[in-house]
């Protein structure tokens, strides 16, 4: 949803509307002329990294560690799919389920290794369909895009010893001889593995010498930052150390070989690097001068004034506030992770927030080609609504609506295969995701590339569509029904004669 900049000029940018593709979208009103400074992350945001390649890389490097820490020479056999995982999985440390679910902890999708629950299995495992999120013991979320390549590789794990008969499956782990392995002892391996990747930087080496393969050069990224630099202040804040934010920041900024080069640190205003959010935006770290010279940093806290132009390591979210200037409402933070950019960066310094969503640009796809799936299931609910309309609780004789629950679980699954195994990022049919919850809640704006803000001048209003609370739509919805109850009854008939 977009608003325009100003009634006056409703009219004529209704006719230069930006193409879906290219939209940002809006959960909260926003306007970007009161934004006086611009915030980055850079690891899949600034620096979007190609997909599937480079999580296909990542779920390598995962799985020879595992091997190499002693798991079976058979996972080598595994290879990355990117059309099972997806982001806003929870993974059940006790049983080794993945589960998709929605805001509330409801059941939406169940796997075990590659095999999908069915209803009946996934009651029997979890009453209600149900699980205690607050649990975080036993629940984890993979909620980052490098979750995807752990996700796909602990689901590869559950499938091999499940299936290998020198391992028997027992309801918490696998049992072979005196050893018994957990599925907690699998996912804090998973998770090591992982940290061992980061911290020894074999990821970045990798990404590093193969640049092209694994980094999408965008020429519109010195031009949108060019742009906002004219009307606002711009700062950098990563995970990522120095070494590592040079190299892809030169590479994505600092042009083609032989072409005029102007030095990426000029775009902004400010850099800091190995911020270690989402600790950033609360009591932060060490605060340290990088030499650019060397890479290294320079020893003891750094106690000086805060200068322009220098970088820095650690700190927090202060540092970003004192030094440029600028209160929290000021600032506009884009960044791709819901917890470490997002939500903290909202909940705790009240800073406005742009998520990046990758998946959106196939989610608008199967969107576009699948709506029309979402349209019936949508009036199916609305006939069901009208089955009751003239029903109280004094009547004895009740509809059989058994065909028509029928049909909504079979378009529910159809939509879902649509986007991949483990269905859309946002929804499941017609009920919202955990991610999307998250989404709604934290991100003001959101789009698949910060890129897609070059189509907005900078005193643009996002306005956010209005929300009608159940009571209020319910009028709307009975002018819908008369119009689809021929439509509904041929679809029960022809599900009948399947």
């Amino acid at each position: 949803s977009t608003a325009y900049v100003n009634k006056k000029e409703e009219e004529k940018n209704s006719e230069r509307a930006v193409p879906t593709t290219f939209g940002v979208f809006v959960n909260r009103s926003l306007t970007l002329e009161n934004i006086k400074c611009y915030g980055f992350d850079m690891d899949y945001t600034l620096a979007m990294y190609k997909s599937p390649d480079y999580e296909s890389m990542g779920f390598e490097l995962l799985r020879d560690r595992m091997v190499s820490v002693g798991y079976p020479h058979e996972l080598l056999r595994y290879t990355y799919d990117p059309s099972f995982p997806t982001r806003g999985i929870v993974l059940d440390t006790t049983l080794g389920n993945l589960l998709k679910v929605d805001s509330n902890g409801n059941i939406l999708v169940c796997s075990h290794g590659f095999s999908f629950f069915r209803e009946g299995d996934i009651d029997f495992y979890y009453p209600n369909k149900f699980i205690q999120r607050d649990d975080t013991d036993r629940f984890y979320v993979l909620n980052t895009l490098f979750n995807l390549s752990e996700t796909y590789l602990y689901a590869c794990l559950v499938d091999f010893f499940t299936r290998c008969s020198r391992y028997t499956s027992l309801r918490k782990g696998f049992q072979h001889g005196d050893l018994f392995m957990s599925y907690r002892s699998m996912f804090q391996d998973v998770r090591d593995a992982m940290d061992f990747i980061h911290d020894t930087g074999i990821l970045k080496e990798q990404t590093i010498k193969n640049l092209d393969k694994y980094v999408v050069r965008d020429p519109n990224i010195p031009v949108l930052l060019t742009r906002i630099k004219e009307v606002a202040k711009i700062f950098l804040a990563t995970n990522s150390d120095y070494n590592y934010t040079e190299a892809i920041m030169k590479y994505l900024l600092e042009g083609e070989p032989g072409s005029p080069k102007k030095p990426w640190r000029s775009y902004f205003d400010l850099v800091v690097v190995d911020t270690r959010k989402p600790l950033f935006f609360a009591d932060g770290t060490v605060l340290r001068q990088v030499d650019t010279n060397t890479g290294k940093l320079r020893i003891g806290t750094y106690t000086g004034d805060l200068q322009l132009g220098t970088v820095y390591s650690g700190g927090s979210s202060d540092l970003i506030t004192d030094l440029l200037d600028v209160r929290g409402k000021d600032i506009l933070y884009v960044g791709d992770h819901i917890f470490g950019d997002i939500l903290k960066s909202k909940k705790r310094q009240g800073w406005k927030t742009f998520l990046v969503v990758p998946e959106l640009t196939k989610e608008l796809q199967v969107w576009e080609e699948r709506k029309n799936i979402f349209e019936e299931l949508k009036r199916l609910d609305f006939y069901l609504a009208e089955l009751y309309k003239h029903l109280d609780s004094g009547s004895k004789d009740y509809p059989d609506i058994s065909s028509i629950q029928t049909r909504i679980k079979v378009l529910t699954h159809r939509m879902d295969m649509s986007y991949g195994q483990m269905g859309s990022l946002l929804r499941s049919g017609y009920t919202q995701t955990l991610f999307a919850s998250q989404l709604i809640r934290y991100a003001d704006l959101y789009s698949s590339t910060f890129i897609n803000l070059l189509y907005y001048p900078f005193n643009y209003l996002f306005m956010a569509p209005p929300v009608l609370m159940p009571h209020e739509t319910a009028s709307q919805n009975s002018a819908d029904v008369a119009s689809t109850e021929q439509n509904v009854n041929n679809h029960v008939i022809t599900s009948h004669r399947n």
